[in-house]
Protein backbone atom coordinates (compact mmCIF):
# COMPACT_ATOMS: atom_id res chain seq x y z
CA UNK A 1 0.00 0.00 0.00
CA UNK A 2 2.78 2.43 0.93
CA UNK A 3 4.51 1.53 -2.30
CA UNK A 4 1.39 2.41 -4.31
CA UNK A 5 0.97 5.76 -2.51
CA UNK A 6 4.60 6.63 -3.12
CA UNK A 7 4.27 5.71 -6.76
CA UNK A 8 1.08 7.77 -7.11
CA UNK A 9 2.74 10.76 -5.43
CA UNK A 10 5.62 10.48 -7.86
CA UNK A 11 3.21 10.52 -10.77
CA UNK A 12 1.51 13.63 -9.38
CA UNK A 13 4.82 15.35 -8.88
CA UNK A 14 5.81 14.45 -12.41
CA UNK A 15 2.48 15.64 -13.76
CA UNK A 16 2.67 18.88 -11.77
CA UNK A 17 6.16 19.51 -13.05
CA UNK A 18 5.02 18.86 -16.62
CA UNK A 19 2.03 21.19 -16.23
CA UNK A 20 4.22 23.92 -14.75
CA UNK A 21 6.68 23.53 -17.60
CA UNK A 22 3.86 23.65 -20.15
CA UNK A 23 2.41 26.80 -18.57
CA UNK A 24 5.81 28.47 -18.62
CA UNK A 25 6.15 27.61 -22.30
CA UNK A 26 2.63 28.93 -22.96
CA UNK A 27 3.29 32.24 -21.21
CA UNK A 28 6.57 32.53 -23.06
CA UNK A 29 4.83 32.04 -26.41
CA UNK A 30 2.01 34.44 -25.44
CA UNK A 31 4.54 37.11 -24.47
CA UNK A 32 6.42 36.59 -27.71
CA UNK A 33 3.26 36.85 -29.78
CA UNK A 34 2.15 39.93 -27.86
CA UNK A 35 5.50 41.57 -28.56
CA UNK A 36 5.16 40.80 -32.25
CA UNK A 37 1.58 42.10 -32.33
CA UNK A 38 2.60 45.36 -30.64
CA UNK A 39 5.43 45.82 -33.12
CA UNK A 40 3.07 45.33 -36.05
CA UNK A 41 0.60 47.77 -34.50
CA UNK A 42 3.41 50.29 -34.25
CA UNK A 43 4.30 49.77 -37.91
CA UNK A 44 0.66 50.11 -38.98
CA UNK A 45 0.16 53.26 -36.88
CA UNK A 46 3.13 54.92 -38.58
CA UNK A 47 2.11 53.74 -42.06
CA UNK A 48 -1.43 55.12 -41.71
CA UNK A 49 -0.01 58.54 -40.89
CA UNK A 50 2.48 58.43 -43.76
CA UNK A 51 -0.31 57.50 -46.21
CA UNK A 52 -2.53 60.24 -44.75
CA UNK A 53 0.31 62.73 -45.25
CA UNK A 54 0.90 61.64 -48.84
CA UNK A 55 -2.49 60.71 -50.34
CA UNK A 56 -5.45 61.36 -48.01
CA UNK A 57 -6.23 64.82 -49.38
CA UNK A 58 -6.04 63.80 -53.04
CA UNK A 59 -7.94 60.55 -52.42
CA UNK A 60 -10.79 62.29 -50.56
CA UNK A 61 -11.02 64.98 -53.25
CA UNK A 62 -11.33 62.31 -55.94
CA UNK A 63 -13.95 60.37 -53.97
CA UNK A 64 -16.08 63.46 -53.41
CA UNK A 65 -15.88 64.44 -57.08
CA UNK A 66 -16.91 60.90 -58.04
CA UNK A 67 -19.79 61.08 -55.54
CA UNK A 68 -21.23 63.99 -57.55
CA UNK A 69 -21.78 61.51 -60.39
CA UNK A 70 -23.63 58.94 -58.29
CA UNK A 71 -26.96 58.69 -56.48
CA UNK A 72 -25.18 59.95 -53.35
CA UNK A 73 -24.47 63.35 -54.91
CA UNK A 74 -26.39 65.10 -52.13
CA UNK A 75 -23.70 64.08 -49.61
CA UNK A 76 -21.03 65.81 -51.66
CA UNK A 77 -23.20 68.91 -52.11
CA UNK A 78 -23.83 69.16 -48.37
CA UNK A 79 -20.16 68.73 -47.55
CA UNK A 80 -18.98 71.39 -50.01
CA UNK A 81 -21.72 73.78 -48.84
CA UNK A 82 -20.59 73.37 -45.27
CA UNK A 83 -16.96 73.70 -46.41
CA UNK A 84 -17.72 77.11 -47.93
CA UNK A 85 -19.10 78.37 -44.60
CA UNK A 86 -16.20 76.81 -42.66
CA UNK A 87 -13.41 77.94 -45.00
CA UNK A 88 -11.72 80.37 -42.60
CA UNK A 89 -11.78 78.14 -39.51
CA UNK A 90 -8.17 76.91 -39.99
CA UNK A 91 -6.98 80.53 -39.92
CA UNK A 92 -8.51 80.93 -36.45
CA UNK A 93 -6.82 77.97 -34.83
CA UNK A 94 -9.06 75.25 -36.21
CA UNK A 95 -10.96 72.72 -34.09
CA UNK A 96 -8.58 71.03 -31.69
CA UNK A 97 -9.88 67.69 -30.37
CA UNK A 98 -8.36 66.33 -27.17
CA UNK A 99 -10.01 63.01 -27.97
CA UNK A 100 -8.14 62.74 -31.28
CA UNK A 101 -4.88 63.98 -29.74
CA UNK A 102 -5.11 61.20 -27.15
CA UNK A 103 -5.82 58.33 -29.54
CA UNK A 104 -3.96 55.13 -28.62
CA UNK A 105 -2.63 54.98 -32.18
CA UNK A 106 -0.30 57.89 -31.39
CA UNK A 107 1.27 56.00 -28.50
CA UNK A 108 2.07 53.15 -30.90
CA UNK A 109 3.38 55.79 -33.31
CA UNK A 110 5.64 57.18 -30.55
CA UNK A 111 6.94 53.79 -29.44
CA UNK A 112 7.85 52.66 -32.96
CA UNK A 113 10.87 54.98 -33.21
CA UNK A 114 10.69 55.86 -30.23
CA UNK A 115 10.01 59.62 -30.04
CA UNK A 116 10.80 61.65 -26.94
CA UNK A 117 10.15 65.29 -25.95
CA UNK A 118 12.75 66.91 -23.69
CA UNK A 119 11.89 70.07 -21.76
CA UNK A 120 14.78 72.28 -20.64
CA UNK A 121 12.93 75.37 -19.34
CA UNK A 122 9.48 76.36 -18.14
CA UNK A 123 7.24 78.50 -20.34
CA UNK A 124 5.09 81.25 -18.85
CA UNK A 125 1.38 81.07 -19.67
CA UNK A 126 1.30 84.87 -19.76
CA UNK A 127 3.45 84.93 -22.91
CA UNK A 128 3.04 83.72 -26.49
CA UNK A 129 5.75 81.78 -28.29
CA UNK A 130 7.08 80.88 -31.71
CA UNK A 131 9.00 77.61 -31.69
CA UNK A 132 11.53 77.23 -34.48
CA UNK A 133 11.61 73.50 -35.25
CA UNK A 134 14.74 72.02 -36.84
CA UNK A 135 15.44 70.05 -38.96
CA UNK A 136 12.50 69.43 -41.28
CA UNK A 137 13.50 65.91 -42.25
CA UNK A 138 11.35 64.29 -44.93
CA UNK A 139 8.02 64.55 -43.08
CA UNK A 140 8.63 66.24 -39.73
CA UNK A 141 7.66 63.13 -37.78
CA UNK A 142 8.99 64.46 -34.48
CA UNK A 143 7.13 67.74 -34.87
CA UNK A 144 3.85 65.95 -35.50
CA UNK A 145 4.12 63.42 -32.68
CA UNK A 146 5.31 65.90 -30.06
CA UNK A 147 3.06 68.86 -30.79
CA UNK A 148 -0.04 67.52 -32.60
CA UNK A 149 -0.68 64.59 -30.27
CA UNK A 150 -0.41 63.96 -26.54
CA UNK A 151 1.75 60.87 -27.02
CA UNK A 152 4.76 62.57 -25.39
CA UNK A 153 2.57 64.52 -22.92
CA UNK A 154 3.33 67.98 -24.22
CA UNK A 155 0.40 69.47 -22.27
CA UNK A 156 1.73 68.03 -19.01
CA UNK A 157 5.28 69.14 -19.66
CA UNK A 158 4.17 72.65 -20.63
CA UNK A 159 0.94 73.18 -18.65
CA UNK A 160 -1.25 76.01 -19.88
CA UNK A 161 0.50 76.17 -23.27
CA UNK A 162 -1.50 75.42 -26.45
CA UNK A 163 0.77 74.16 -29.25
CA UNK A 164 -0.17 74.83 -32.89
CA UNK A 165 1.94 73.07 -35.50
CA UNK A 166 2.01 75.21 -38.66
CA UNK A 167 2.06 73.52 -42.06
CA UNK A 168 1.36 74.34 -45.72
CA UNK A 169 -1.87 76.29 -46.22
CA UNK A 170 -2.65 74.17 -49.29
CA UNK A 171 -3.35 71.17 -47.07
CA UNK A 172 -6.40 72.97 -45.68
CA UNK A 173 -7.97 73.20 -49.12
CA UNK A 174 -8.21 69.41 -49.22
CA UNK A 175 -11.56 68.01 -48.05
CA UNK A 176 -11.49 65.67 -45.03
CA UNK A 177 -7.70 66.08 -44.69
CA UNK A 178 -8.30 69.58 -43.32
CA UNK A 179 -10.58 68.17 -40.59
CA UNK A 180 -7.98 65.56 -39.67
CA UNK A 181 -5.24 68.18 -39.41
CA UNK A 182 -7.30 70.67 -37.42
CA UNK A 183 -8.29 68.02 -34.86
CA UNK A 184 -4.62 67.71 -33.91
CA UNK A 185 -4.13 71.46 -33.49
CA UNK A 186 -2.42 71.95 -36.87
CA UNK A 187 -2.86 75.32 -38.60
CA UNK A 188 -1.78 77.02 -41.86
CA UNK A 189 1.67 78.58 -41.85
CA UNK A 190 0.65 81.99 -43.16
CA UNK A 191 0.64 85.51 -41.78
CA UNK A 192 -3.14 85.79 -41.25
CA UNK A 193 -3.23 82.68 -39.06
CA UNK A 194 -0.17 83.57 -37.02
CA UNK A 195 -1.37 87.16 -36.55
CA UNK A 196 -4.71 85.88 -35.27
CA UNK A 197 -3.24 83.34 -32.84
CA UNK A 198 -0.71 85.80 -31.42
CA UNK A 199 -3.04 88.80 -31.10
CA UNK A 200 -6.64 87.58 -30.76
CA UNK A 201 -6.35 84.21 -29.04
CA UNK A 202 -5.13 85.29 -25.62
CA UNK A 203 -1.80 84.15 -24.16
CA UNK A 204 -0.19 80.73 -23.76
CA UNK A 205 -0.10 80.04 -27.51
CA UNK A 206 2.93 78.30 -29.01
CA UNK A 207 3.17 78.21 -32.80
CA UNK A 208 5.62 75.60 -34.06
CA UNK A 209 7.15 76.62 -37.39
CA UNK A 210 9.44 74.25 -39.29
CA UNK A 211 11.63 77.13 -40.40
CA UNK A 212 13.68 75.30 -43.04
CA UNK A 213 10.58 74.15 -44.91
CA UNK A 214 10.72 72.37 -48.23
CA UNK A 215 14.23 73.64 -49.03
CA UNK A 216 15.59 71.96 -45.92
CA UNK A 217 13.89 68.66 -46.72
CA UNK A 218 15.94 68.42 -49.92
CA UNK A 219 19.14 68.02 -47.91
CA UNK A 220 17.70 65.58 -45.38
CA UNK A 221 19.79 62.44 -45.11
CA UNK A 222 21.10 60.13 -42.38
CA UNK A 223 24.22 61.38 -40.65
CA UNK A 224 23.70 65.00 -41.66
CA UNK A 225 22.87 67.80 -39.21
CA UNK A 226 22.16 70.88 -41.28
CA UNK A 227 19.49 73.59 -41.09
CA UNK A 228 18.27 76.14 -43.63
CA UNK A 229 18.12 79.25 -41.47
CA UNK A 230 20.60 81.95 -42.42
CA UNK A 231 18.18 83.81 -44.71
CA UNK A 232 14.96 82.71 -43.00
CA UNK A 233 13.96 85.78 -40.97
CA UNK A 234 10.21 86.08 -41.46
CA UNK A 235 9.44 84.21 -38.25
CA UNK A 236 11.64 86.66 -36.31
CA UNK A 237 9.75 89.62 -37.78
CA UNK A 238 6.44 88.06 -36.73
CA UNK A 239 7.78 87.47 -33.23
CA UNK A 240 8.84 91.12 -32.96
CA UNK A 241 5.51 92.46 -34.23
CA UNK A 242 3.64 90.50 -31.56
CA UNK A 243 6.21 90.37 -28.79
CA UNK A 244 6.20 86.56 -28.92
CA UNK A 245 9.24 84.84 -27.42
CA UNK A 246 11.36 82.69 -29.72
CA UNK A 247 12.10 79.11 -28.65
CA UNK A 248 14.83 77.14 -30.51
CA UNK A 249 13.93 73.47 -30.88
CA UNK A 250 16.11 70.71 -32.32
CA UNK A 251 15.11 67.11 -33.11
CA UNK A 252 18.02 64.71 -32.93
CA UNK A 253 17.39 61.76 -35.25
CA UNK A 254 14.82 63.45 -37.51
CA UNK A 255 17.09 63.00 -40.52
CA UNK A 256 17.80 59.35 -39.76
CA UNK A 257 14.41 57.78 -40.47
CA UNK A 258 14.43 57.99 -44.29
CA UNK A 259 17.04 57.65 -47.01
CA UNK A 260 16.82 60.09 -49.89
CA UNK A 261 18.27 60.47 -53.36
CA UNK A 262 20.09 63.83 -53.19
CA UNK A 263 20.29 65.75 -56.47
CA UNK A 264 23.29 68.03 -56.85
CA UNK A 265 22.87 71.75 -57.45
CA UNK A 266 22.52 72.39 -61.17
CA UNK A 267 21.17 68.92 -61.97
CA UNK A 268 17.82 68.41 -63.71
CA UNK A 269 16.43 66.70 -60.61
CA UNK A 270 17.20 69.67 -58.36
CA UNK A 271 15.76 72.03 -61.01
CA UNK A 272 12.44 70.14 -60.95
CA UNK A 273 12.39 70.13 -57.15
CA UNK A 274 12.97 73.87 -56.96
CA UNK A 275 10.23 74.58 -59.52
CA UNK A 276 7.75 72.56 -57.44
CA UNK A 277 8.91 74.35 -54.31
CA UNK A 278 8.49 77.76 -55.92
CA UNK A 279 5.05 77.32 -57.49
CA UNK A 280 3.36 74.69 -55.30
CA UNK A 281 5.05 75.12 -51.94
CA UNK A 282 6.58 71.70 -51.49
CA UNK A 283 9.52 69.90 -53.04
CA UNK A 284 9.02 66.31 -54.24
CA UNK A 285 11.65 64.01 -52.76
CA UNK A 286 12.72 60.56 -53.90
CA UNK A 287 13.06 58.68 -50.64
CA UNK A 288 12.47 55.31 -49.05
CA UNK A 289 12.23 53.62 -45.70
CA UNK A 290 11.61 49.98 -44.85
CA UNK A 291 8.85 47.62 -46.00
CA UNK A 292 5.65 46.86 -44.12
CA UNK A 293 6.63 43.32 -43.17
CA UNK A 294 10.40 43.44 -43.24
CA UNK A 295 13.10 45.95 -42.42
CA UNK A 296 15.24 44.38 -45.15
CA UNK A 297 12.98 45.60 -47.96
CA UNK A 298 12.23 49.09 -49.24
CA UNK A 299 8.95 50.83 -48.56
CA UNK A 300 7.24 53.91 -47.14
CA UNK A 301 7.54 52.96 -43.48
CA UNK A 302 10.32 55.03 -41.85
CA UNK A 303 13.19 53.24 -40.17
CA UNK A 304 12.78 52.82 -36.40
CA UNK A 305 15.46 55.28 -35.31
CA UNK A 306 15.11 57.31 -32.07
CA UNK A 307 13.91 60.91 -32.45
CA UNK A 308 14.50 63.21 -29.48
CA UNK A 309 13.08 66.72 -29.65
CA UNK A 310 14.79 69.16 -27.28
CA UNK A 311 12.93 72.40 -26.52
CA UNK A 312 15.40 75.12 -25.60
CA UNK A 313 15.32 78.27 -23.49
CA UNK A 314 12.95 81.00 -24.73
CA UNK A 315 14.49 84.22 -26.01
CA UNK A 316 12.57 87.23 -24.69
CA UNK A 317 11.39 89.38 -27.59
CA UNK A 318 10.10 92.96 -27.29
CA UNK A 319 6.94 94.05 -29.05
CA UNK A 320 7.78 96.35 -31.96
CA UNK A 321 4.90 97.27 -34.24
CA UNK A 322 7.28 98.26 -37.03
CA UNK A 323 10.58 96.41 -36.50
CA UNK A 324 13.51 97.64 -38.56
CA UNK A 325 15.80 95.35 -40.52
CA UNK A 326 18.45 96.01 -37.90
CA UNK A 327 16.06 94.77 -35.18
CA UNK A 328 15.25 91.65 -37.19
CA UNK A 329 18.93 90.89 -37.88
CA UNK A 330 19.82 91.34 -34.20
CA UNK A 331 17.25 88.88 -32.86
CA UNK A 332 17.81 86.48 -35.74
CA UNK A 333 21.51 86.34 -34.82
CA UNK A 334 20.55 85.72 -31.19
CA UNK A 335 18.27 82.89 -32.28
CA UNK A 336 20.91 81.22 -34.46
CA UNK A 337 23.42 81.41 -31.61
CA UNK A 338 20.92 79.90 -29.16
CA UNK A 339 20.10 77.04 -31.57
CA UNK A 340 23.77 76.18 -32.08
CA UNK A 341 24.34 76.23 -28.30
CA UNK A 342 21.34 73.96 -27.79
CA UNK A 343 22.69 71.51 -30.37
CA UNK A 344 26.20 71.53 -28.88
CA UNK A 345 24.93 71.05 -25.33
CA UNK A 346 22.86 67.95 -26.09
CA UNK A 347 24.52 66.30 -29.09
CA UNK A 348 26.67 63.81 -27.17
CA UNK A 349 23.64 62.65 -25.15
CA UNK A 350 22.02 61.39 -28.33
CA UNK A 351 24.88 59.56 -29.98
CA UNK A 352 26.72 62.33 -31.81
CA UNK A 353 30.47 62.88 -31.35
CA UNK A 354 31.77 65.97 -29.58
CA UNK A 355 33.29 67.10 -32.89
CA UNK A 356 29.90 67.19 -34.69
CA UNK A 357 29.04 70.69 -35.91
CA UNK A 358 25.58 71.99 -36.78
CA UNK A 359 25.68 73.32 -40.34
CA UNK A 360 23.69 76.55 -40.70
CA UNK A 361 22.88 77.35 -44.33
Amino acid sequence: MKTLIAAYSGVLRGTGSSILSALQDLFSITWLNRSKVEKQLQVISVLQWVLSFLVLGVACSAILMYTFCTDCWLIAVLYFTWLAFDWNTPKKGGRRSQWVRNWAVWRYFRDYFPIQLVKTHNLLTTRNYIFGYHPHGIMGLGAFCNFSTEATEVSKKFPGIRPYLATLAGNFRMPVLREYLMSGGICPVNRDTIDYLLSKNGSGNAIIIVVGGAAESLSSMPGKNAVTLRNRKGFVKLALRHGADLVPTYSFGENEVYKQVIFEEGSWGRWVQKKFQKYIGFAPCIFHGRGLFSSDTWGLVPYSKPITTVVGEPITIPKLEHPTQQDIDLYHAMYVEALVKLFDKHKTKFGLPETEVLEVN
